[in-house]
Parts: C-alpha cells; structure tokens; sequence
C-alpha cells in the first residue's frame, strides 16, 4: 500500500502532467490563432480556441511576448519532430519534405509577426539561432534521403532551400491573392532529378 508520501508525489507528478498537457493544448492553439490572425490576435481569441480562460493563458505567459516566444519554440519543435516522422510514413523522401515545407510555411507565417512583437527584445538573436539549429539539420536529412532515393538532384543547401521558402513567403500578408504555397511547390518541383530517357 503507497504512503502518503508517495500518493503526494504521483499527485503532484500527475498535475505537473496536466499542466504540461494544458500548456502544449494552449500552444497549439495560440500558434493556429497566429497563423490565421497574426501575433496580434485578441488574447480572448486564444482563450477560446484553446477552451481556457483568460486567466490560465496570463498565468502561463504573463505578457505577449512571452506568449509569442513560447509558441516560436513550440513550432521549431514540432517541426523539427516532424521530420523524421514524415521521412518514416509517407510514400517517398521528396513527399515526406514536401509535406514538412507545407509545416515550415505554417511555421514562418507565425515567424512573420515575432520580430515586430520583440523588436526591443535582445533575445530575438538567440530565438533565430536556436532556429537555424534545430531546423536546418532536419531539412538537410530530408534532402539527403531524397537524393539518396534519386529523387532530387545532389548541391541543394538545406539553409539555402529554408531560405528561399522563406523569402517566398514575404508578402503573404499585403496581398490575398498571393499564395507562397503554390510558388514552393514549383520551387521543391525544380529539385528534381530529370527523369532518364
């Protein structure tokens, strides 16, 4: 039979669980609230989405900013995740990036509104690296299996291609008409090998 001292300690496991659980829920909603209304949304947007009061977002992320920080390494996360989960499910190398540049350009719409939202903030540097190092390893295995499949001509930079969807997705924002995707897509069809007569 547990003691009292270990029902507490499952207890107090048990809540930190939850609580990890609340703030991974709230993230996610937050990041799709960015995407669809920019890191500007309505912090009641949020609340809703994530089906929490205000009161639970403000005692996880006191100010905005931290908020928009949080939800910055929640997507490099999960998109540095989802690389090799995508390069072990879908039907070929070149699908499994294409399916993670889809998750990039989610991740960089986000992006998009961070700098204005820490302009002042020293540590938005640091959040760039952080990036550049969780994320450019993941889209170099990516590429170095769709060239190992023969599905993509060798010499693609993994910097170079975040790179180019990135500055693909400038603009996105000023004008409804423009779709990054549709240009990505061209983009990711121009690494192919050429098919052999």
């Amino acid at each position: 039979m547990p003691s009292a001292g270990q029902s507490a300690g499952a207890s107090a496991r048990s809540k930190r669980a939850d609580a990890q659980r609340n703030e991974q829920t709230l993230l996610a909603a937050a990041a799709e609230v960015f995407v669809t209304s920019g890191v500007d949304a309505p912090i009641r947007q949020i609340a809703a989405k994530a089906g929490v009061g205000l009161g639970t977002i403000y005692r996880h992320f006191p100010t905005r900013a931290d908020l928009v920080v949080a939800v910055y390494r929640h997507q490099v996360e999960s998109c540095a995740e989802a690389g090799p989960s995508l390069l072990a499910g879908a039907d070929s190398p070149l699908a499994a990036l294409r399916q993670w540049a889809d998750l990039f350009v989610d991740f960089l719409v986000t992006k998009h509104g961070l700098a204005n939202a820490l302009q002042s903030d020293s540590g938005f540097d640091a959040l760039h690296a952080y990036f550049l190092d969780r994320l450019v390893p993941v889209c170099e295995q990516m590429l170095d299996a769709a060239v190992a499949a023969g599905e993509i001509r060798p010499g693609t930079q993994a910097y170079e291609l975040m790179r180019g969807i990135g500055n693909l997705c400038i603009g996105r924002d000023d004008d409804p008409r423009y779709d990054p995707r549709r240009l990505i897509e061209l983009l990711l069809q121009g690494l192919r090998r050429p098919q052999s007569p």
